[in-house]
């Protein structure tokens, strides 16, 4: 696919269809380019996708398959918005930054990251009654293969990173703040205390589409 060079090339991107239950649409809104009249037009779309289906076939699918529907606070930022957004202390990383896993086309291959900040609506409805983050956290850490996962105060969200090759690294700015789980490391809770957390979430219901399922844009 060529970079968009219209309104029409970027909707029929935005038509793209990454997994069962999304679309590229569902990752394209952003409140900066909203408010500062910004575009947030892929320089590679086609890794876009690839990367894009990775993250939604692995994480996001499993997710909406358990919980219901998940809300994407903020998903895809093209490389040129995302500077843009770190040049203005818009709560955006450095586009080099390790981390930043907002541009789906930086890198490829064993490098290639996707991620969106999301929140688990399920979820944040007991976290709002005093439910410790860590029970989401360890949930999505016995039963997907993410990268890593950041947490945020307010409704639970978490920034929800997939990685060709995972690092399994959970940090958070919800007390007790800072690194809960290394990359690499063992958690220091043991399976069954682990599971003793979540053992009211809904049974795990992730789709396993075949590798090579097709999904058609609409």
């Amino acid at each position: 696919m060529r970079k968009p060079a219209s309104m029409w090339s970027l909707e029929t991107f935005g038509r793209q269809r990454l997994s069962r239950y999304y679309f590229m649409r569902d990752f394209m809104y952003s409140e900066i380019a909203g408010f500062h009249g910004r575009t947030n037009i892929p320089e590679n779309p086609d890794l876009v996708l690839e990367n894009g289906q990775a993250f939604c076939r692995t994480l996001m699918d499993p997710l909406e398959e358990t919980f219901g529907r998940i809300a994407v606070r903020s998903g895809y930022r093209s490389p040129d918005l995302n500077r843009y957004g770190n040049e203005n202390k818009l709560n955006c990383a450095r586009n080099d930054y390790p981390l930043e896993c907002h541009i789906w086309d930086r890198d490829a291959g064993a490098q290639a990251i996707a991620g969106a900040s999301i929140v688990v609506p399920w979820f944040a409805d007991q976290y709002a009654q005093g439910r410790d983050w860590r029970d989401l956290a360890w949930w999505i850490h016995d039963h997907l293969p993410y990268s890593e996962m950041w947490f945020f105060p307010k409704l639970a969200a978490l920034n929800l990173v997939w990685r060709a090759t995972p690092r399994r690294e959970i940090s958070s700015y919800i007390a007790p703040r800072g690194l809960l789980l290394r990359a690499g490391a063992e958690p220091d809770e043991a399976p069954a205390m682990r599971q003793q957390r979540y053992a009211d979430f809904p049974p795990f219901r992730g789709h396993r589409p075949p590798a090579s399922a097709a999904y058609v844009a609409a």
